[in-house]
């Protein structure tokens, strides 16, 4: 999957009933999935995570820019060629299975609705899916007639799982899939969705504010700012070899407990989606702004140590090679004193 130039933007009253405000919930995300690959998407709450898994999985169009799946543009298509392609070969795991679910079907017909929507095999083959896709998420096979309010947490969310793979997709998009669970199932889930990864040969996105969690499940990782892209980086690069200064500070807070280490200060709130700065929007948090990243965004830059395009970011004044997290926090502390 592609994405291109992608921009989303959102009316919103509060500017009043004859005024409303545009919210810019994505701006110029430029995104590339290979096929097996994990793609991890970390970034603060509102920095645009959920939209550009929405905007991945079709649910939302693009105000502006291109989604090109297979190598062909999802909103070029006819509507039913769309639906078909989309329901296919993307699959989406949602942040909340008691609220992903319906609470009134079964377990049975949850799995089966897909493969009756897009007219799979014969009855008899669909109700063998649907055992076959309980037995791959672990589930009792007794469990298939129960509802969804009679199942835990884990059950529930290995349910969702399942549907998502029913029609055996390339590509499946995870939207903060353990954010709802108990501590105690997430470890669970996530080494479900590794496996699962392995075994089937998916392309997996996974989103989630658990940073720590995103570096270790994921070949890549992508961070946010206020909707837009800031890095994408290898995952092992992303804790300590990271070139942007709000990729380093996202990180630093939370170190591991053999190293610990204070978290580089950031002065002042995230600004609204709805009157971003001027240029770098991390620019109002930053400690090495100047009138340079006041003027305008960056282009994207590869880091010198990786082959192009392997490691990028946007930013005038990155983060140097040897710069460790204590230089950065001496730097940070001392810019908030000046200032």
């Amino acid at each position: 999957m592609t994405v291109t130039d992608a921009h989303m933007v959102y009316s919103a009253r509060t500017g009043g009933l004859f005024r409303p405000d545009r919210v810019y919930a994505l701006t110029g995300a430029d995104l590339t999935v290979a096929p097996g690959e994990t793609l991890g998407v970390v970034g603060e709450s509102g920095c645009g995570k959920s939209t550009l898994a929405r905007v991945l999985v079709g649910v939302e169009r693009p105000t502006r820019g291109t989604v090109a799946f297979r190598g062909r543009d999802l909103w070029a298509m006819r509507p039913a060629e769309r639906r078909e392609t989309i329901g296919t070969g993307i699959g989406m795991i949602f942040q909340d299975p008691s609220t992903a679910l319906n609470r009134r079907l079964s377990v049975r017909r949850v799995l089966r609705d897909p493969l009756d929507v897009h007219r799979r095999g014969t009855p008899a083959a669909r109700e063998e899916r649907v055992r076959e896709l309980m037995a791959l998420v672990g589930l009792p096979a007794q469990l298939a007639g129960a509802l969804p309010g009679q199942l835990s947490g884990g059950q529930r969310q290995r349910v969702a799982i399942a549907r998502a793979l029913a029609l055996e997709p390339d590509l499946v998009i995870a939207d903060e899939p353990t954010s709802a669970l108990d501590v105690s199932v997430r470890a669970q889930i996530l080494n479900l969705l590794l496996d699962l990864k392995e075994r089937l040969g998916l392309a997996l996105v996974f989103v989630s504010h658990d940073i720590q969690t995103v570096r270790r499940m994921s070949d890549r990782v992508v961070t946010m700012y206020l909707g837009r892209i800031v890095e994408e980086a290898p995952a092992g690069d992303i804790t300590t070899r990271a070139r942007h200064p709000y990729t380093r500070a996202l990180f630093s807070a939370t170190p591991g407990l053999l190293d610990p280490i204070d978290p580089i200060p950031l002065a002042g709130p995230v600004p609204s989606a709805v009157s971003p700065p001027s240029g770098c929007p991390f620019r109002t948090r930053c400690w090495k702004a100047d009138e340079a990243c006041a003027a305008s965004m960056p282009d994207f830059t590869a880091s010198d140590r990786e082959t192009p395009g392997m490691h990028r970011f946007r930013c005038h004044h990155p983060v140097g090679e040897s710069e460790s997290t204590h230089d950065l926090v001496v730097q940070a502390t001392s810019a908030g004193e000046r200032s």
